[in-house]
């Protein structure tokens, strides 16, 4: 559900570099891949990173964790570069395993002081009890090892001083855009949707020929535009805006 009257994002806000962190490959072309399409037409400079490789998403127990880990990664930079993304980084994380303990902070600060961007996207640390499935485990430790690493660590001299021998410089993130949650402010995805399904259907693995994925999504999008006052046949993603200047 939007909170109260909920902003619409507009291009040329002064952001320009969008550092996106997620548990899983696909993770962020469920919950913003038409948000970065947009915002990669719009000249955002998008970097992804991957806290693991989805080396545990199969049913299947013959797989090899080695294999679906590979096989993942070039998934995900395959559904990347039809939004628009180049820069994808895996931090190599064991899948279904993640905590939000000092290594995995100190991993994210450094890819925030490496990138330097104005905001972070990322998972919601709290869980979302209306839809389960967003509040994996992994995605929960993800969102608060990411809002650690934005607050204080990345912008801290003293938070990690190892990053400082290797080079990266303290950074301050000014705004965190929260997945899964009550949103604050939607992006209008809906001339981008194609791309959305297409991103996905990159993740053969996961979605198998993607045929239902239409049927999914397009709903998801409706709702979320409808609670956010967009006319009637409109699509939108939804995101909760956090302050972290």
């Amino acid at each position: 559900m939007a909170a109260a009257n909920p902003k619409l994002w507009e291009p040329g806000d002064g952001f320009d570099t969008l550092l996106v962190v997620t548990a899983h490959p696909d993770d962020v072309d469920f919950g913003a891949a038409g948000t970065i399409a947009t915002m990669t037409a719009a000249g955002v400079h998008v970097v992804y990173c991957m806290v693991t490789s989805g080396d545990a998403g199969s049913p299947n127990p013959d797989d090899k964790p080695e294999d679906l880990a590979a096989l993942r990664q070039k998934e995900q930079r395959a559904a990347a570069a039809v939004v628009g993304v180049t820069d994808v980084r895996f931090l190599g994380y064991p899948d279904g395993a993640v905590v939000p303990s000092l290594e995995l902070r100190r991993d994210i600060s450094r890819v925030i002081r490496d990138v330097q961007p104005d905001r972070v996207l990322c998972q919601s640390p709290e869980r979302n009890y209306d839809r389960i499935y967003a509040s994996h485990p992994d995605h929960l430790a993800a969102g608060e090892a990411t809002l650690c690493a934005v607050y204080p660590d990345a912008r801290n001299h003293h938070a990690h001083k190892e990053l400082m021998t290797e080079g990266f410089l303290p950074h301050t993130v000014r705004e965190v855009w929260l997945m899964a949650t009550a949103p604050t402010l939607v992006v209008d995805t809906t001339d981008v949707f194609e791309k959305k399904v297409a991103a996905l259907r990159c993740h053969e693995s996961q979605v198998g020929d993607g045929a239902q994925l239409e049927g999914l999504l397009r709903p998801w999008g409706e709702g979320t535009a409808t609670a956010a006052g967009l006319p009637e046949g409109r699509l939108a993603e939804g995101f909760r805006v956090v302050n972290t200047a």
